[in-house]
């Protein structure tokens, strides 16, 4: 298996594709597929699955994200990427290796397993979210899925450690943009203008007295700033600015209150400069909250399942799936410490064989799930 995991990982690593472009990706992951007894189908555009067909009513889903990053790689690898500007610097290839792995071991196992198997391939988990169009394409519906299961390699862990937590593990991200208008004037007459740099940068420090007074004693959040365009020349008052930062919250209870106090916080500014503050926040991606039940259910198959203290300030797309059908989703150290989304990010292929055996154990949960893990039937 180790060999086949390596071999996967390895042709993978070498054809990066981005966003909802992945014709090589996609025609490397369906040959694979084909090899196995299994029904293998688009449910949307850029989107594989394959069925394996047990004979039972219900069935169990797993998922692999497939595109890349814009990033040049840095390894210096035999394997690196063999298209300019993209690169494997997430993991995706890691996690594509291990459920096209997970395919040999159900396709061994077809007679005995307690559910069928739908493996989910989906693009685009890095720019709009791929999952929420696997979703909306009825696929867990036609399939009655009862669960679906994902990981992701995490390279602050020690290698080869699987970790989750039951509720919330990873957060809502949503880009927040405050568009501001003043008026320019010469900074010898201040009084004829409205500083717009002024005001971006009471903004900046009323959100962070926001954050700390307000939202962090209502539960863990991140409310920050990174960028900021203001101003024409040194010696004039600027008349617009551009304020850019993130959100991250784990409710809609906390996303809410965070809305509510910068609304609050632009119209007294808006009063004390005379400029115009819009404050734009986007949708971004839901919060991955684990189903209590399922991780009980896995932590009863899965008895060295690392339970983590807290949940992570990262958003990813499997948040989407879990909006459909109860979903865990998994963390798998890599132990590098090398950053997600860099150029030198890689890892030992080894750490798959933990994350495939976790897949495999998995798939053998009891049918007899407590009742809020069950799907009603779809006619």
């Amino acid at each position: 298996m180790l060999q086949l995991l390596t071999k996967y990982r390895r042709d993978l690593h070498r054809i990066p594709e981005t966003g909802f472009e992945l014709p090589e990706t996609c025609a490397y992951v369906r040959a694979a597929l084909e090899r196995y007894p299994c029904t293998v189908f688009e449910p949307c555009p850029s989107a594989l699955c394959a069925f394996f067909d047990a004979g039972q009513t219900r069935t169990a889903a797993f998922r692999a994200d497939m595109d890349a990053l814009p990033v040049e790689e840095q390894t210096g690898s035999p394997y690196a990427s063999t298209h300019p500007g993209k690169m494997h610097a997430c993991g995706h290839d890691g996690h594509m290796a291990m459920t096209l792995a997970l395919a040999e071991l159900v396709s061994r196992n077809l007679d005995r397993l307690p559910r069928n198997v739908l493996l989910v391939f989906q693009p685009a988990e890095e720019t709009t979210g791929g999952a929420a169009l696997v979703c909306e394409s009825g696929v867990f519906e036609t399939y009655r899925c009862d669960h679906i299961f994902g990981f992701h390699l995490w390279p602050d862990l020690p290698a080869g450690t699987v970790a989750s937590r039951p509720g919330p593990l990873l957060a809502r991200s949503s880009e927040v943009t405050v568009d501001i208008d003043g008026k320019s004037s010469h900074i010898a007459k201040p009084e004829e203008g409205q500083d717009a740099l002024l005001a971006a940068a009471r903004f900046v420090c009323g959100a962070d007295r926001l954050l700390r007074d307000t939202l962090l004693p209502r539960g863990p959040c991140l409310l920050k700033f990174g960028k900021l365009e203001s101003g024409t020349v040194r010696n004039a008052i600027s008349g617009h600015s551009a304020l850019l930062g993130s959100l991250r919250v784990y409710s809609e209870e906390m996303f809410q209150a965070a809305k509510s106090g910068m609304e609050a916080l632009a119209s007294q500014i808006g009063a004390e400069t005379g400029c115009t503050l819009c404050l734009h926040l986007s949708d971004g991606y839901p919060p991955v909250h684990n189903d209590e039940g399922l991780f009980c259910a896995a932590k009863e198959v899965l008895p060295s399942l690392a339970a983590l203290e807290r949940p992570l300030l990262i958003a990813e797309d499997f948040s989407f799936y879990q909006q459909c059908l109860p979903g865990l989703f998994l963390l798998l150290g890599t132990g590098t410490g090398i950053p997600l989304h860099a150029g030198t990010f890689d890892f030992d292929e080894r750490v798959l064989l933990a994350g495939l055996e976790a897949y495999e154990k998995l798939l053998f949960i009891k049918n007899t799930l407590p009742s809020e893990l069950r799907r009603p039937e779809v006619n």
